[in-house]
């Protein structure tokens, strides 16, 4: 596919500027007339500069706090742009039901939001006081539910599936005998007590906790695996998918699912089953390599050092649709 070029960004009438935004323009390689989709509107970062570079925007959000941000960029794009408050695992069938049948581009930022961390009442942080809540759709089960009902041996296993914590067991059994906890500080001093925390210690303890219950009551990575369907689904042949993750644990689904679609994926191991012999037709074309934030950008916006950005080409080739056992293995 012929390479187009970047347009500028313009991003001082942006309330929030996405990390690695100019990079996943020059991904996503905007042409005027095509459409394309923010999966996570957030403050409409990405969907500003999409329509910039002259697409029609859909922009979807799980999070009520981003309707008034999708409702003022609707009344400001002159029809070029559509909000639509549903998961971006909902994607295909928002999209249909609006009558779009495929797109040219996908963009997904995937996780906790900085809107949604600097908000205390929020719940996302531990470095304000808050109701441990981190419910990005602010329904269902909160954190503050999870730590108060749920078995020890359940927080310790989320602990470690969701936040790599090897010390999960200590630190469950540590919740448990602190039952209840409603804020955030009382959360996050518990673990610290748990481990020994220090201050001035390079990384808060904390830290893997928060991303644990976090990622388990909003069930992220199950929304991030059936989103990438959806976008394989949605995407016409040459369309572009990016994505932007910010921990191991997406970047690796991230990386297995473009690696199994484009038929990167190498043969038989004593983890994954040799599937050479029921090969399909690859649904994208073989993986950019992942780009990162520069310095200067990081400089700006310390989060964007755990940033990875992977972008893949949708192929001719039919979706494959929902995941596979062998697939779900090696996500």
């Amino acid at each position: 596919m012929a390479r187009r070029e970047t347009p500028s960004v313009e991003t001082n009438d942006t309330p929030h500027v996405p990390v690695l935004l100019a990079e996943v323009l020059e991904g996503l390689a905007i042409a005027p007339g095509e459409v394309h989709v923010d999966a996570t509107f957030g403050a409409g970062g990405y969907s500003r500069a999409m329509l910039a570079a002259g697409a029609t925007v859909h922009g979807l959000d799980r999070d009520p706090d981003a309707v008034p941000a999708g409702e003022a960029l609707i009344a400001e794009s002159d029809g070029k742009f559509a909000f639509h408050a549903a998961r971006f695992s909902q994607l295909a069938q928002v999209l249909r039901a609006a009558g779009v049948t495929q797109v040219d581009g996908i963009v997904f930022d995937i996780g906790v939001s900085s809107m949604q961390l600097d908000q205390a009442g929020r719940g996302f942080s531990f470095q304000s006081d808050g109701p441990l809540d981190m419910r990005m759709g602010q329904d269902g089960l909160s954190a503050a539910d999870f730590v108060n009902t749920a078995d020890e041996a359940d927080i310790a296993d989320i602990l470690y599936l969701y936040g790599e914590e090897r010390q999960s067991r200590r630190i469950a059994r540590a919740i448990v005998a602190a039952r209840p906890l409603e804020r955030t500080l009382e959360l996050a001093a518990v673990v610290r007590k748990a481990l020994g925390y220090r201050p001035g210690a390079p990384k808060d303890p904390a830290t893997r906790t928060f991303q644990a219950i976090r990622i388990h009551v909003n069930g992220e990575l199950d929304e991030l695996r059936e989103g990438l369907v959806a976008a394989e689904a949605m995407l016409a042949p040459g369309g572009r998918l990016a994505v932007v993750s910010f921990h191991s644990l997406e970047d690796r689904i991230v990386k297995r699912f473009l690696k199994l679609r484009s038929g990167s994926e190498g043969a038989g191991s004593r983890h994954l089953p040799d599937l050479s012999g029921q090969r399909r037709a690859p649904s994208f074309e073989k993986p950019a390599r992942p780009t990162r934030a520069g310095e200067a950008e990081c400089a700006r916006n310390p989060r964007a050092r755990s940033a990875t950005l992977r972008v893949a080409v949708r192929s001719e080739a039919p979706a494959w649709g929902a995941h596979d056992d062998a697939e779900r293995r090696a996500a």
